[in-house]
């Protein structure tokens, strides 16, 4: 075995060690709700624009990407836009034609300002509405008929009920070996009460809904490997790897 495959197996191995070690994931679940009462995700840009993610996210994201190398891109919620510039970012590494499409029902007029002057922009369609919206979701659907590979993030509204249809609405897009990353689903191990101005809650949140729609497909599995290297993710049982056609 030689150095590079050597330290790819050390790698899995770690991992899978990670996954079984209670205590550092106690203690990484504490750390995970003292930052999100501090608005710890807050504090990131990517490329100059705001990036409301963790680090280590970020982190599991280039390697995806990297790995799968789509030609699309779908997320879902925009903000600051700094998940796009991510995403456009390395898309730009790739090279060829790919692109990111950014959904949202509201695309501030300052943000709006500063994504659509960006060098990464040219990679980059905005759609404003809702990504449940039957009309929004058929453009994007139409801007995703002639790509090959296909990713989608899932970042818009949190409760149980939008992200299952979400689930529904974009998961036949998703290529076989690609994934659907929904964000959010540590809501549901947060202590109650950790969002008194949210409609979302524990259960009634992003884990919630990739639970329930596992029940119906086996096109998607849960991609263990991903939170158990992180520890430190707001997406526990959130990275789905599709494993069908």
């Amino acid at each position: 075995m030689d150095m590079n495959e050597q330290f790819r197996k050390d790698v899995v191995d770690r991992t899978r060690a990670l996954g079984k070690d209670a205590d550092f994931a106690s203690l990484s679940s504490k750390w995970v709700t003292a930052s999100g009462q501090r608005k710890y995700t807050y504090n990131f840009s990517w490329l100059g624009r705001p990036i409301i993610q963790f680090p280590q996210d970020i982190i599991a994201m280039q390697e995806l990407i990297w790995k799968v190398k789509p030609d699309l891109i779908i997320e879902t919620g925009i903000a600051h836009g700094g998940s796009l510039m991510f995403s456009a970012s390395m898309l730009e590494l790739l090279g060829g034609d790919g692109c990111v499409v950014g959904v949202d029902i509201d695309i501030r007029e300052h943000n709006r300002i500063e994504i659509e002057k960006h060098p990464m922009f040219k990679r980059i369609t905005m759609i404003e509405g809702s990504s449940i919206d039957e009309g929004i979701a058929g453009e994007v659907k139409k801007l995703a008929s002639n790509r090959k590979v296909v990713m989608v993030v899932l970042d818009s509204m949190h409760t149980h009920e939008h992200v299952l249809r979400e689930l529904e609405v974009y998961s036949p897009l998703v290529t076989k070996g690609s994934y659907i990353v929904v964000c959010d689903t540590i809501i549901e191990d947060m202590p109650e009460g950790s969002f008194p101005d949210r409609p979302w809650e524990v259960g009634n949140n992003p884990k919630t809904a990739v639970w329930e729609f596992l029940k119906t497909t086996d096109r998607f599995e849960i991609d263990e490997d991903i939170p158990s290297r992180l520890l430190i993710t707001v997406a526990p049982d959130g990275y789905l790897r599709c494993v069908e056609d």
